[in-house]
């Protein structure tokens, strides 16, 4: 028995091992999705597509759902979660944009003017930051960050313009999009810059023999022959960005509000809350029937929204094919 245990692994063998490992994965993953899915439905049937809506005050619904006992009744679900919908895609859209800048620069820079030995120096701590705890990031943001901003940038005129709508205090959108800009950038310019090296350096090359300047030869050619592995970090790092919770809970003011754009400046330093945080502060009361369906309703949101992000990458892959151009 031992002798056929040693033996090596025929190549059907192998084939079959590893098929079973990979539908089992899928499995555990249908799995959550549809025991979420169950979970999340009460929440959903009561509420219908009002659920997306705006209707009364999101933190007095969660407060009510909280008190509502053992057995609640369909008025008991009631929830309208757009404002924490939209703190979800306003701090994501934001700060994603703003990654993809500096990490697109960054990255350039790196592989191209970057001197060997600062090359050397800045990748492993490019590396490093994108493994950093995002727990101390927060405790940055609100001991540096939201003083600066309460102190610095709010005056009390601007203060008194909203102060029978929303108290300003430094915990605000502009703190939740930097500081999740600092997160998720890393992130990206690590995938950048490794994609920007498996592109073949005589390409680029053959450019420059042409008359093109390095500037203009690395974007024009080995930026776009990139373009997989940018797209493949915009996807992490802007899934990372969506799921975050405790970051946001500690900077962005924990409030059910949706910043108005109207507003002009003063919407940048408006509170709010996302979906993912919502749940970390609520799962203390994740035993009221109410809330628990409210909170896995959240969370099948944001599954929703990774698998929105990774079918985008998928077909923006798609016409990239006819160059020749493999993810």
């Amino acid at each position: 028995m031992l002798d056929r245990l040693r033996q090596p692994w025929t190549d059907r063998r192998a084939e079959l091992t590893l098929g079973a490992l990979a539908c089992s994965v899928l499995l555990v993953i249908a799995f959550m999705i549809a025991f979420i899915a169950v979970k999340a439905w009460p929440s959903f049937n009561a509420n219908g597509l009002s659920w997306f809506s705006a209707k009364g005050n999101v933190d007095q619904q969660l407060d009510a759902m909280v008190n509502s006992g053992a057995n609640p009744t369909k008025a008991d679900y009631q929830l309208g979660a757009w404002p924490l919908i939209y703190a979800t895609l306003l701090t994501t859209v934001l700060s994603a944009a703003c990654a993809l800048v500096f990490s697109l620069l960054a990255s350039i820079f790196i592989v191209e003017f970057a001197p060997e030995r600062l090359r050397r120096l800045i990748v492993p701590i490019v590396r490093l930051l994108a493994a950093v705890p995002s727990v101390v990031y927060g405790l940055i943001g609100i001991l540096v960050i939201v003083p600066f901003i309460g102190g610095s940038l709010i005056s009390p005129g601007r203060k008194e313009s909203v102060q029978y709508v929303i108290q300003l205090s430094g915990t605000s959108l502009i703190v939740a999009v930097v500081v999740l800009t600092v997160m998720i950038t890393p992130i990206m310019i690590a995938m950048t810059v490794d994609g920007l090296h498996s592109i073949p350096r005589s390409w680029k090359e053959g450019a420059v023999a042409l008359g093109v300047n390095r500037w203009r030869a690395m974007w024009t050619v080995t930026v776009r022959a990139a373009r997989p592995a940018i797209m493949a970090g915009v996807v992490l790092a802007t899934a990372r960005a969506i799921g975050e919770a405790i970051m946001i809970s500690m900077v962005a003011g924990s409030k059910g509000f949706a910043p108005n754009p109207a507003d002009g400046i003063t919407f940048l330093f408006e509170p709010l809350r996302t979906m993912a945080a919502t749940i970390v502060e609520d799962s203390e009361s994740i035993n009221a029937p109410a809330m628990q369906a409210s909170l896995y309703a959240m969370a099948l949101l944001l599954l929703a929204g990774g698998f929105v992000l990774s079918i985008g990458s998928w077909l923006a892959k798609q016409p990239l094919k006819k160059y020749g151009v493999r993810s």
